[in-house]
């Protein structure tokens, strides 16, 4: 098992990691609207999501994959009624790949975010974990 660090992405608000290399696999912890200094990205739930798609990028990155290895996503969002700007902007990144995915109404999420989102990617052997 390895764990996954990088700068690039906001470090986490609580005992975890960015994400977690196990079995063939990466599992990312979920991603909030926060730019890499951990302060919110804007109150607006496409800029939140904007700089979600960034982080999740990064620690993909720093993991050793890529969108394209991206099996399964969870996204969490406080108000279904950003669901269309949420999936305006998932689909740039996820045009061809279409990976699995749930999308669930929450409360309340922290740090004020209006949006979170996980994944599940297929791991590569010879990636460098930061």
């Amino acid at each position: 098992m390895n764990f996954v660090s990088t700068e690039e992405s906001p470090a986490a608000i609580g005992p975890y990691s960015q994400a977690v290399i196990a079995q063939g696999l990466v599992y990312t912890s979920a991603q909030l609207g926060l730019l890499p200094n951990g302060e919110l990205a804007d109150d607006g739930v496409r800029k939140q999501m904007h700089q979600i798609m960034k982080n999740l990028y990064y620690v993909l990155e720093a993991s050793g994959s890529q969108f394209s290895d991206v099996i399964k996503t969870t996204i969490y969002l406080e108000d279904m009624r950003d669901f269309e700007a949420m999936n305006e902007i998932y689909t740039h990144h996820f045009e061809d790949h279409k990976p699995a995915r749930s999308t669930l109404a929450v409360r309340s999420l922290p740090k004020g975010v209006k949006i979170a989102i996980d994944c599940i990617a297929v791991a590569h052997a010879d990636a460098d974990f930061g």
